[in-house]
């Protein structure tokens, strides 16, 4: 009944979900008529909020593009393909390969959302090598496991609670930081990051699709070519001229290349000296490319790796303005925040959770960003929070805004499988050399949503803090 079921969602999606381009053109629109309508702005105001959120993901979106090639160039290397290969010989079957690879991809997804890139090469890897995956649902299986990054290690919204000097206490909405140990460390987020590790490569068994007609990786390719593609090693050796010179010694020099490395590696180790255990994007972006320079070996061979690792990153470059333009109009007419008053005015004791999580899931249609979306609606739900539990102890009220913030982070996490934002990290690795779009995958992921919102708003509800 589930398999069936999730067949029917699959058709619905292709038929009428149009092309994430599309779908950021229609929001933004959907978006401006709502600031009109709802926060009595001006046609000229709400276009102007528009064109200024318009360039600020500017900054994020290089760091996505740089997180893909950099990962996907780490990827290319030898020693990863050995790594694999050893991996197939135990990975044989179909189930296996969707289980085990929603399994590693919430795994890795804990430390942060970034390495899902490598959760991208690994099922492309064994979509290659195995015979009877259908591929779009392996895509689907890969972007889910990345929900578990919102209960690991990047969780935005937990280490911004425990960050001094946040601007939730400069504007006076916080009085003091909040522990990781409260967010991050507390039962119920443990709760939340067995149902990704343990509970969802279980749930991806039972929702695997009966086609008759599988759609496969190796037919969907474009480019068949019976001749095997260089390795980066030969086609560096290709590139050398056909005498001796000090270009080409450069240019496959191991010891210019490892120098730098070396170099980079005494940072890395001074970064987390100095600041413990912290992962964001350009940290990670450094680790990547000093990984990547020391398993490729010489300037060419990277070179070659980042060249093929870049070949399909356009989504990104093109489409994430208009995301940004649509945040933008959410922060700048102050939509989001009138939006997250209406929803906090209705929260009482019991059910302020849920109310926070629903905010957190349908804001996040209009800000797919977990740090952009809380700043607009994260002072609203904690001043709210904080009305409902007016005389209590300090403690027991850090505990409610902790869960309201993590019912916040959830619901902007479990939404994005309805939005195709995220999957665009997922298509430049994934959907290499074939013609795939959002509508393909989206739809086996209608009842992952299903489940996971009904069985996390019992776990936000009634699990304690």
């Amino acid at each position: 009944m589930l398999t069936k079921l999730g067949e029917r969602f699959t058709i619905i999606f292709q038929k009428y979900m149009p092309d994430a381009f599309v779908f950021a053109l229609i929001l933004t629109l959907i978006t401006g008529l709502s600031a009109y309508i709802w926060s009595g702005k001006n046609i000229m105001e709400i276009i102007v909020a528009w064109y200024d959120g318009f360039w600020s993901l500017l900054e994020f979106g290089m760091q996505i593009v740089l997180i893909i090639i950099t990962g996907f160039a780490i990827a290319l290397s030898p020693v990863i393909n050995r790594g694999i290969d050893i991996l197939t010989s135990y990975i044989k079957s179909p189930r296996q390969v969707y289980f085990f690879v929603t399994l590693i991809g919430a795994l890795l997804s804990l430390v942060s959302f970034g390495w899902i890139v490598i959760t991208c090469v690994l099922a492309r890897e064994l979509a290659l090598r195995i015979k009877g995956i259908n591929y779009p649902f392996l895509i689907a299986c890969v972007y889910f496991s990345g929900g578990s990054w919102v209960s690991g290690l990047s969780s935005s919204i937990p280490l911004l609670l425990g960050t001094e000097n946040n601007y939730l206490i400069e504007a006076g909405v916080l009085t003091e930081t909040i522990s990781t140990t409260t967010t991050l460390g507390s039962p119920l987020n443990v709760a939340m990051l067995a149902l990704y590790v343990a509970f969802a490569p279980l749930l991806i068994v039972f929702l695997i699709p009966k086609e008759k007609k599988l759609t496969q990786l190796e037919d969907m390719l474009e480019v068949k070519s019976s001749q095997k593609e260089k390795s980066i090693k030969e086609e560096a050796s290709s590139l050398n001229l056909s005498f001796s010179s000090l270009s080409d010694r450069l240019n496959n020099n191991f010891i210019l290349q490892f120098s730098i490395v070396l170099i980079g590696l005494i940072y890395i180790v001074y970064h987390f000296q100095t600041n413990g255990f912290e992962l964001n994007f350009n940290i990670m972006i450094f680790i990547f490319i000093m990984v990547g320079l020391a398993l490729h070996k010489t300037p060419m061979r990277y070179v070659i790796a980042m060249k093929r690792s870049s070949t399909n990153i356009s989504g990104v470059l093109y489409q994430y303005p208009f995301y940004a333009g649509i945040m933008g109009i959410m922060i700048h007419t102050g939509l989001g925040e009138e939006l997250a008053n209406l929803l906090a005015s209705t929260a009482t004791i019991d059910n302020y959770p849920f109310f926070a999580y629903v905010t957190g899931g349908f804001v996040n249609f209009a800000i797919p960003s977990a740090g952009g979306e809380f700043a607009v609606v994260g002072p609203s739900i904690i001043n709210a929070v904080s009305e409902i539990g007016t005389g209590l102890q300090p403690e027991e009220l850090n505990k409610m805004i902790s869960r309201a913030s993590l019912s916040v982070a959830y619901g902007e996490s479990l939404t994005n499988l309805l939005q195709p934002f995220f999957l665009l990290l997922v298509f430049p690795i994934m959907g290499k050399g074939i013609k795939i779009q959002a509508r393909d995958v989206m739809g086996y992921l209608v009842l992952p949503f299903l489940l996971f919102f009904l069985i996390q708003s019992i776990l936000i509800t009634y699990i304690p803090l």
